[in-house]
């Protein structure tokens, strides 16, 4: 598991409630597209788990781009085959805060955030080749980002709280940047 030094940032004022500690990265060697959350929401914190919340677009998203569907879609999968596919593909998942304090799972309340160490992640991923940010939370770091020399890119949230935009709408937002930097290709013996 790789462990990120991380940087303090102050996003707004401080509060009463604990501090909550982010996930480890979901990396592996061959990685062409990062992408980039703001925080886990509770049930991901809980489950432990990335876009863990039933109503998260992500998992049936990255599904419909890679022709996954029915019983083979990664929403019905458990969290442990999930990994490997987004492995295989070259898909590598984090978060642009450490740690943070919030009550409930809404951006707008997070407090006290504490950046990730994204360009060291970055560093021990040669192969990358874009990164992308789950909404605007995340975006808002593109400053960094954008430094690490990259293609950089702000996606719609796949947040159940992001209903402005439907899923189709989404899905083709995803698409684009999928196809960019190269995440589409079928995997052997994994398709619907």
């Amino acid at each position: 598991m790789w462990h990120s030094d991380r940087m303090s940032l102050a996003t707004h004022p401080p509060c009463s409630t604990a501090r909550l500690s982010g996930l480890a990265p979901v990396v592996a060697p061959g990685a062409r597209l990062l992408v980039l959350g703001s925080f886990p929401s509770a049930a991901s914190l809980k489950a432990q788990q990335y876009y863990a919340h039933p109503r998260n677009h992500f998992w049936p998203i990255v599904s419909a781009l890679w022709g996954l569907s029915g019983d083979a879609a990664l929403q019905h999968r458990p969290y442990a085959e999930r990994l490997p596919l987004a492995h295989a593909h070259g898909l590598a998942i984090w978060d642009v805060y450490a740690g943070c304090e919030r009550e409930g799972s809404l951006d707008s309340a997070i407090r006290e955030a504490e950046l990730n160490d994204l360009p060291g992640l970055v560093r021990q991923l040669p192969t990358l080749r874009a990164i992308a940010h789950n909404g605007g939370e995340s975006a808002r770091h593109r400053r960094i980002t954008q430094a690490l020399g990259l293609p950089v890119a702000q996606l719609p949230s796949t947040s159940p709280a992001n209903a402005s935009w439907s899923f189709e709408r989404k899905l083709a937002a995803w698409r684009a940047v999928f196809e960019q930097a190269g995440v589409m290709r079928p995997i052997e013996g994994h398709a619907a």
